[in-house]
């Protein structure tokens, strides 16, 4: 006889984003250490009443009682194991939140586990709302180590072209070829980007090191630049377009750059840090 499989599950949870489904109902993507990515129902969670609706917030850590069901399990019951406040008070790292969210939904397909995604999401989740961590390097070290743990981590020490160590100088990195490429193959694989020696270090620092050393890195914005441009370039190779996040992030560093500069701690602000919060949630969410 068959083993009877449980009605009734309970699961750790990221919910990586939210979509409305009826007229009180949302469909949750959650992203889970034990079943990988699961598409489940809340029901009600649109209603004011609801009680399970602040538990199933994007980029909330949750302890989620699942019951199945015939297409879509459906949540029971959650309680929130970390919110993550810091990060939802400041733009720059909740925006950075929704991309590292993002990423993990694009790259995972549903129900493949994944233990170590699940720990790099938690953990990113913590750095950005930690106030002494850079939002950017942040996000750089968990997009080289989520490229790594899905099968496309960059080679960084040889030419992915001749397989010659890389030499002190200015490379190139090739999204087709999934790497560095030295300056002698260089003319011979075109729509390169350009890697300087420095960017190349930090790459491979961030690639290969514990957080806890690459959080001493201090980056000027030219050589942030350039590895973010690599990165972006290669991600957006590898899921054929671009996240959809990224508009937002570009959108406030366009926006930070061109701001006045910033009141005293306790001023009043321009604007309402709990609008804007959840403006960006609703921009992050699926139709």
């Amino acid at each position: 006889m068959a083993a009877r499989i449980a009605r009734v599950y309970r699961a750790e949870a990221v919910i990586l984003r939210q979509r409305r489904l009826g007229e009180a109902d949302r469909i949750v993507t959650l992203y889970t250490p034990q079943f990988g990515k699961i598409d489940a129902v809340a029901k009600g969670v649109r209603k004011q009443t609801s009680r399970k609706a602040g538990h199933l917030e994007p980029l909330t850590w949750s302890t989620l009682l699942l019951a199945h069901g015939q297409s879509l399990d459906i949540v029971t019951q959650s309680q929130t194991v970390e919110s993550f406040m810091p990060l939802r008070e400041d733009l720059q790292r909740l925006a950075s939140g929704l991309y590292a969210a993002e990423l993990v939904d694009r790259f995972s397909a549903p129900r493949a586990e994944n233990y170590y995604v699940f720990r790099l999401l938690v953990e990113t989740l913590q750095r950005l709302s930690a106030p002494e961590t850079s939002p950017d390097l942040a996000v750089r070290y968990f997009e080289l180590q989520l490229l790594g743990l899905m099968g496309y981590r960059p080679q960084l020490g040889r030419c992915v072209a001749c397989t010659n160590a890389l030499t002190p100088v200015t490379n190139g990195f090739s999204a087709g070829l999934g790497g560095a490429v030295c300056a002698a193959c260089r003319s011979g694989q075109p729509g390169l980007w350009s890697l300087g020696v420095n960017a190349l270090k930090v790459l491979r620092l961030l690639q290969g090191e514990p957080f806890a050393r690459a959080a001493a890195l201090r980056l000027g914005r030219e050589l942030e630049g350039e590895i973010e441009l690599i990165l972006r370039g290669y991600i957006r190779y590898v899921l054929d377009s671009s996240p959809r996040t990224t508009q937002f992030v570009d959108a406030l560093r366009r926006q930070a750059d061109a701001a006045p500069p910033r009141p005293p701690a306790g001023a009043a602000q321009p604007y309402g840090t709990d609008d804007a919060a959840a403006a960006a949630l609703a921009a992050s969410a699926g139709p």
